[in-house]
């Protein structure tokens, strides 16, 4: 419970006290969103590791080499936990922005930062609204900000890291129309932070694979397809090496 106490605690300080901070961010974001969402993100970075070390999560990171640095990208992950979005802001130095459900917009201040930082808000039940946010995610990625999606629509609780659900493909056309590789990402031990015993937060080992690009002009006409399911193999294939390694 004192861990949960300290997380919790912390992100309400942290939203609450750097309020000043977010209103000049959003005043200079009119003129130079690259600097507003660069120095939010770097907060938000900040204020995440710090999160994951308060939870006793000992994050280890592997495949940094598999990140292009010269485009945007589509990072592409399975969703076990909250603490996903925490590790994958954290530990990927690159500016991104995660597609976020559409209920997160009427959060008060969480979604000014989320905003900052480049979130995108989904909403799968307007379709009209849905098309707008995966056209808005083409202008980020071509513009040099990746985007970061979890396709499978929501957190999944099944015990078996590896039992993945169905990748929605819609959401993989951002990098599709953008012209920018897919990263899959696989992460490992979050589930175990938290969702696996609400409420309390326990200590876990947690770690996160970036994958070998993925050019969607190298796939043949099949797999370019069942994109969602291509990619969904690859994220399948490297949690089930981990689960072997950590049995």
């Amino acid at each position: 419970m004192i861990r949960f106490i300290l997380v919790a605690l912390s992100l309400i300080i942290y939203l609450v006290f750097f309020i000043p901070v977010m209103l000049i961010l959003l005043l200079v974001k009119r003129f130079r969103s690259d600097i507003s969402s660069s120095i939010a993100q770097t907060m938000v970075r900040n204020i995440f590791k710090l999160l994951l070390f308060f939870s006793g999560a000992r994050v280890e990171v592997r495949g940094r080499e598999n990140i292009p640095n010269d485009s945007g990208v589509l990072f592409v992950s399975n969703h076990r936990s909250y603490f996903d979005i925490l590790a994958g802001y954290g530990y990927t130095y690159k500016k991104i922005g995660f597609v976020a459900k559409y209920e997160m917009i009427n959060v008060p201040l969480l979604r000014q930062w989320m905003d900052l930082i480049n979130c995108l808000f989904l909403n799968r039940e307007d379709i009209k609204q849905g098309l707008k946010t995966i056209l808005l995610g083409v202008e980020k990625v071509k513009s040099g900000v990746s985007i970061w999606i979890c396709p499978e629509g929501t957190r999944n609780l099944n015990a078996d890291v590896t039992d993945v659900k169905e990748f929605k493909e819609g959401s993989l056309k951002i990098a599709e129309k953008g012209k920018v590789p897919i990263v899959p990402v696989a992460i490992y031990g979050t589930y175990e932070i938290w969702e696996k015993h609400l409420p309390f937060i326990k200590s876990s080992k947690v770690i996160m694979e970036y994958g070998e690009p993925i050019i969607i002009s190298e796939l043949s006409d099949e797999e370019k397809k069942k994109l969602g399911a291509y990619t969904r193999d690859k994220i399948v294939n490297m949690l089930e090496n981990m689960a072997k390694e950590n049995r």
